[in-house]
């Protein structure tokens, strides 16, 4: 690559160098903004509104525009848009991904785009990966945007906001000139309710700007695709969104699709049977664990085991199959999935913890059966099984935006899957001061215990200087023992996991204080900036710091991902402060374990050195690198083979909500004559189900126009969602199944593309025929359902909708009433 680059020249410098000539025109007209007052900054942005339709571009406008956004800042803020964070504004409006290391301001660099952007009118949409952080930068930030005259909002759970300057908190009595004075001081870290007026979904999005999560964005585009009204729909087009942390979002989260289902079946008791049968079987002989592929399997031994416990022959025969579903969940929530790690028990509810950012995620639930094995083996109350209603990707629903971008401290090593999957670049982006934390060799120590013993040890002797300490920790579990190991030495420190996440703001912004000792999961890896002093800073204690190193990060073990290590390592040497990290590994971590290959292992048995000492092997440092790109590579071919499938999905999803608009759209046309109202629309159908003209005329004439109207809307509607909901069953099935035919030298993805087109067109033939059926024999007895699924976290379980029809008895057919007599 190297040799290439040396030929064609380095694109990040050749960008950097254009990008560098635009920093300078925006710096000339720094003193011409300055002289303006308030007002005239906001009659700045109706001028650019109106150049904007008069044909100039947004390119146009970009100096202008940004210059006009650093004095709005400097006013409001007390901060001014360095040139670096100019170029990070530049790289996120041209649809890139900026790459800005740690402390660099990437809150404040994202308000140049928004801003500019949110100057056609279409809304622009901030996303970031929890509801802290989405009200904390409406609260920041909005301060900035009403200075230039534009309303910021922000969508949390089951909550909206607009951010209004004059509005109080209804139990907050304080003087808002304080208040104002506090929030600049510790905005970064601090949610300051008083500037929140509630509103509703739809008017946080008619904002110019919105902030939220990716999953109230997401949900809210399922809901909006399941209303029977459309002043019911709550978003506006996708113009442009800008990604917080866009790694975690686009990469770490998108093995997992968001999800809106209904309570199907309830729950079998097999599971707590199965919750029963699993402990009493021997993990050396009854089954094969795979920690590589998280994949467990049943000898054969342990399948004769089984079969005489249920005292069956054969499991896989006759009625003995129908319990292999439950086996096979109950082995995997046993062996694959372990308390504190994977997940948590909290007020008798099993809560997932993300692996990536070490957070709850409540209201998420494991699909297939595996979140009611989980609750069997921890012996809580099984929840019933879902039917899915409507389900959509990250990755699909990112691609719905026209133009996308996105920031973070880690994008280079993922720079292949962002271009081959959304189609962004990444842009490297200057320091504003030269890096100077130090980041030291790992030490590698034999086992578990020497590791722990030389932690505690080097805590202790940090603590003892007065060095602030923070060290980062995989799960819940590793981060409680260690915290009571530091307690048994009489280390003063504070613990920050997911279950004590309410207060994760204040404890990491002040984890830089003289002898700080901070014990965090993944959760201290992305948000809060870590200034050294705390928060707001101390001069005094900031110089004491200083001169002893800085902020020391210390690793517990290696994540899959460079990407996670690397964030960690960011906490550290912000805005050219000193520090230093440095990462404790040992030969029994999980990473070498499964991923170190042999050598590793055989090296273990040669190692005559205490277990407390580190060995410095460069063999052992490779082996990391070696299997941390390799679990990358295998993680980057999972999220594509799932991507290629989804493809095929969204394409049906696509055509469906179009239609399911169209029928909204059409309904909204009172004029019944109108050849694109939904009586043409109706008709049509009708006659190509092979019904005749008289036939529709007579049902309307029985009903009168306004009932037939009201009629067709919901019969439509509703026979397009139930065989919506079983189409979305029927391709999980298919695609169960296919994988299978590979056995046949057959692509199971080519297999399912084919056969997912041939159950998609006749979904819409069934369509036609049931619609059509059902207007022509039913009279209207409904009630049009107005409450929308309950909102559950990123699980979102939602009542499904129900439409009275009462079907017209025969003379002749089995009466209703069940006596079995025939109707007369």
């Amino acid at each position: 690559m190297s040799f290439l680059r040396k030929i064609f020249g380095d694109t990040n410098a050749k960008y950097l160098k254009k990008a560098w000539v635009l920093v300078e025109e925006i710096n000339k007209l720094e003193a011409k903004f300055k002289d303006f007052s308030n007002e005239k900054l906001k009659e700045k942005t109706q001028e650019f509104k109106q150049e904007l339709k008069e044909g100039k571009t947004l390119d146009d406008l970009l100096p202008q525009a940004f210059a006009l956004v650093r004095e709005a800042a400097k006013r409001a803020l007390k901060q001014r848009h360095y040139d670096v964070q100019l170029i990070g504004g530049i790289v996120l409006h041209q649809g890139k991904i900026a790459e800005m290391k740690t402390g660099e301001g990437k809150t404040l660099a994202a308000t140049l785009p928004l801003y500019l952007n949110a100057l056609e009118g279409k809304g622009c949409h901030l996303v970031t990966v929890n509801d802290y952080l989405a009200k904390r930068d409406t609260v920041w930030m909005g301060q900035i945007y009403h200075l230039l005259g534009l309303s910021t909002a922000c969508i949390v759970h089951e909550a909206a906001f607009v951010y209004d300057p004059d509005y109080k908190a209804p139990d907050q009595e304080k003087e808002n000139l304080e208040k104002d004075k506090e929030r600049d001081l510790l905005g970064s870290f601090k949610v300051f309710e008083d500037y929140l007026r509630p509103v509703s979904r739809k008017e946080a999005y008619l904002a110019d700007i919105t902030y939220g999560t990716n999953n109230e964005f997401g949900f809210d585009y399922l809901r909006d695709n399941m209303v029977y009204n459309l002043k019911d729909r709550v978003q506006r087009d996708f113009n442009f969104a800008i990604v917080d942390e866009v790694d975690s979002i686009l990469i770490d989260e998108a093995r997992t699709p968001l999800i809106i289902s209904a309570p199907d079946t309830e729950s079998s008791n097999w599971y707590k049977e199965f919750a029963g049968i699993i402990p009493k079987l021997n993990p050396k002989t009854d089954y094969e664990l795979d920690e590589k592929m998280k994949a467990v399997t049943l000898t054969e031994e342990g399948i004769n085991k089984v079969e005489k416990i249920l005292g069956m022959e054969n499991i896989y025969t006759g009625r003995g199959i129908k319990y292999l579903h439950y086996l096979e969940q109950a082995l995997r929530a046993h062996v694959l999935f372990k308390r504190d790690r994977d997940y948590i028990v909290k007020n008798g509810q099993v809560i997932i913890i993300d692996e990536f950012t070490g957070r709850l995620m409540p209201g998420r639930r494991w699909s297939g059966g595996l979140h009611q094995a989980v609750e069997a083996k921890e012996g809580l109350a099984i929840q019933p099984e879902s039917l899915t209603l409507a389900t959509i990707s990250f990755q699909n629903y990112f691609r719905l935006y026209k133009k996308l971008s996105g920031m973070t401290g880690t994008a280079a090593t993922s720079a292949e899957e962002f271009y081959q999957v959304y189609g962004l670049e990444v842009i490297v982006v200057p320091t504003h001061k030269p890096m100077i934390r130090k980041d030291l060799p790992d030490l590698v120590f034999k086992n578990e215990r020497g590791k722990f013993k030389a932690l505690v040890e080097y805590i202790k002797e940090k603590h003892k200087l007065g060095q602030p300490v923070l060290v980062g920790t995989r799960s819940v579990e590793k981060n409680e023992f260690l915290g009571k190991l530091l307690q048994r030495e009489g280390v003063p420190h504070q613990i920050l996991n997911a279950k004590h996440h309410e207060k994760e703001g204040e404890i990491i912004a002040q984890a830089g204080r003289l002898g700080q000792v901070t014990i965090a999961t993944n959760m201290a890896g992305r948000g809060v900036d870590i200034i050294l002093g705390g928060n707001p800073p101390d001069l005094k204690e900031s110089q004491k710091v200083c001169s002893l190193g800085g902020l020391c990060v210390i690793g517990t073990e290696r994540h899959e991902s460079r990407r996670i290590d690397d964030q960690l390592r960011g906490r550290a040497g912000r805005q050219g402060d000193p520090g230093s990290s440095q990462f404790f590994v040992s030969l029994e971590d999980d990473l070498l374990r499964i991923f170190g290959g042999d050598k590793i292992k055989s090296l273990m048995g040669f190692l005559k050195i205490p277990e407390d000492q580190p060995i410095e092997a460069k063999m052992i440092s490779n082996a990391i690198e070696s299997a941390q790109k390799k679990i990358e590579g295998m993680n980057f071919d999972t999220r594509k083979h799932l991507l290629e499938y989804d493809d095929v999905l969204n394409k049906h999803r696509e055509v469906f909500y179009r239609k399911r608009k169209e029928i909204l759209q059409r309904a909204e046309l009172k004029d019944p004559n109108d050849k694109n109202g939904l009586r043409s629309f109706i008709l049509e159908i009708i006659k190509k189900s092979g019904f005749s003209l008289e036939d529709y005329e007579k049902k309307e004439k029985e009903l009168g126009r306004e009932k037939m109207r009201q009629l067709e809307k919901a019969l439509s509607l509703r026979v397009l969602d139930m065989l919506w909901v079983e189409h979305l069953e029927a391709m999980e099935r298919l695609r169960d199944s296919v994988r299978l035919r590979a056995y046949g030298q057959r692509d199971p993805l080519v297999e399912y593309k084919s056969e997912g087109h041939r159950m998609f067109q006749s979904f819409f033939n069934l369509f036609e025929k049931t619609l059509s059926q059902m207007i022509l024999k039913s009279s209207l007895g409904f009630q049009a359902p107005k409450e929308e699924p309950q909102r559950e976290g990123n699980h979102l379980p939602g009542e499904k909708k129900r439409l009275w029809v009462k079907e017209r008895v025969g003379r002749n057919d089995p009466c209703p009433c069940g006596s079995g007599k025939k109707y007369k």
